[in-house]
């Protein structure tokens, strides 16, 4: 029972502190880690950005596949009503 117990608590530890990935941004920088590991921050805005904090890191800037882009609402399409008094 006591096993149980400790595995349904490891298993609500988990559960409670996982966090889900975040998809920042559009871009992200990729680093070697070496022999198949690496880490990648997708925390930027703009390709200027990524570029900025991967130049002489030994990485790379890549668009992040997992952005979905900001949702809100649609930009407005106003009619322009030009006026016909020439005079």
């Amino acid at each position: 029972m006591r096993i149980f117990l400790l595995i349904l608590g490891v298993f609500a530890a988990v559960v409670c502190f996982e966090k889900p990935a975040a998809a920042d941004g559009p871009w992200c920088v990729g680093y070697d880690g070496g022999e198949g590991g690496g880490a990648t921050n997708c925390g930027f805005s703009t390709y200027q950005q990524c570029l900025a904090t991967a130049t002489g890191a030994g990485a790379w800037c890549e668009p992040n596949t997992m952005y979905q882009g900001v949702s809100g609402p649609a930009p407005s399409r106003r009619v322009r009503q030009h006026s016909k008094n020439f005079g």
